[in-house]
């Protein structure tokens, strides 16, 4: 009888560990996909500045006026 079981037992193991393994590649590549996507963006905004991006006020909204005293 401990064969019987035993030999039932290892093509579920066996497909389970497959699936697990399959599932961890499928989301290391969803990882390295987005990482590979942030770096591009990276650097396409890098490549595509506008002169106005090199003054140090560029872009930056400030939440009061200077000189307000408070």
């Amino acid at each position: 009888m401990p064969d019987i079981e035993l030999e039932l037992r290892t093509p579920i193991k066996k497909s389970a560990l497959r699936a697990i393994g399959w599932v961890s590649f499928g989301l290391g590549l969803a990882a390295v996909s987005v990482l590979v996507g942030q770096e591009l963006r990276k650097r396409y905004r890098f490549n595509h500045r506008t002169p106005y991006d090199f003054y140090s006020h560029a872009g930056a909204h400030a939440a009061s006026e200077f000189g307000m005293g408070i």
